[in-house]
């Protein structure tokens, strides 16, 4: 299988990441006491953009593009660590009215939990006994709920995100180590670091042959199998990148931890390993 992107598809991505590049501030998050809001101005921002009804068809105002696409944008939006219910707001275009150009906010109940419930215009599912939790990612709020299914394509969009997240984990590290000196050079120059940061590229790299395979077959179970290596990669990069920095990544003038909250959420949501584990392991 051919994972080589196409002009256009670099184009598309290059895009995503020149929007999204330096529109959250993590300064701006403490600065409004870590308040878990959606920028309202962005998200339409990526509404006119074509985030949402990327795979819309034309006639129905949308782009006319393909799940591959999709991955590739939602792989910037876990890069760039994109506040909101991104994937619940993609997967409503076309059927809720304002989720296409980003003028509604919208979330839905996944699995047993629902992101964003407070700051969505409309939710999709029974919410009626939501309670509040108090999520590991300050900045991604949370209600539980009765558990209900999740959809592959969420699924896929969620293990994109943490693809995202992965890679971009790989490269704050490489540059800490780049820059990071002790006892006169860069720690990057030792070989412990540097077994840890090429362990970080191979598992970003096994996820996005997973992720992108996934996106071209739409197979329930190749997308099982992204979600728990995207997953994997996400958390464990995460923590080695903290392990990179030091002391220093734990601080709040770091974004290092914040990927690793993230990347603890997004593990349960669109498909949790259990969940992916158990279909995989009944289909064999």
């Amino acid at each position: 299988m051919d994972f080589q992107l196409s002009d256009e598809q670099r184009a598309l991505r290059d895009g995503m990441r020149q929007l999204l590049q330096g529109r959250f501030s993590l300064r701006d998050a403490m600065a409004h006491g870590l308040t878990a809001r959606v920028d309202r101005v962005l998200w339409r921002d990526l509404g006119r953009a074509g985030f949402f009804a990327l795979a819309l068809p034309e006639a129905e105002g949308g782009v006319g593009l393909g799940l591959p696409e999709a991955v590739l944008i939602f792989e910037e939006a876990g890069r760039a660590l994109l506040p909101g219910p991104a994937v619940a707001s993609f997967l409503a275009a076309g059927v809720v009215p304002g989720a296409a150009t980003g003028e509604a906010v919208v979330t839905a109940v996944d699995g047993s939990l629902v992101p964003w419930l407070d700051e969505a215009d409309v939710v999709r599912g029974d919410v009626t006994d939501a309670v509040p939790l108090r999520s590991v990612d300050p900045l991604t709020p949370l209600h539980r709920v009765p558990p209900a299914g999740s959809l592959t394509r969420g699924a896929l969009l969620y293990a994109a995100e943490q693809l995202g997240s992965a890679t971009r984990s790989c490269e704050t590290a490489v540059q800490h180590a780049r820059r990071r000196e002790q006892f006169g050079r860069p720690i990057g120059a030792f070989q412990a670091v540097k077994h840890l940061c090429a362990q970080m590229l191979v598992r970003s790299e096994l996820a996005r042959a997973a992720v992108y395979a996934a996106a071209v077959t739409g197979d329930t179970l190749d997308a099982s199998a992204a979600k728990l290596l995207a997953d994997d990669a996400a958390v464990r990069n995460a923590r080695d990148c903290l392990q990179v920095h030091g002391g220093m990544g734990f601080t709040w003038e770091a974004e290092v931890h914040l990927h690793l909250k993230r990347a603890w959420v997004r593990a349960e949501l669109g498909r949790s390993a259990r969940d992916a584990e158990e279909e995989l392991a009944e289909a064999l």
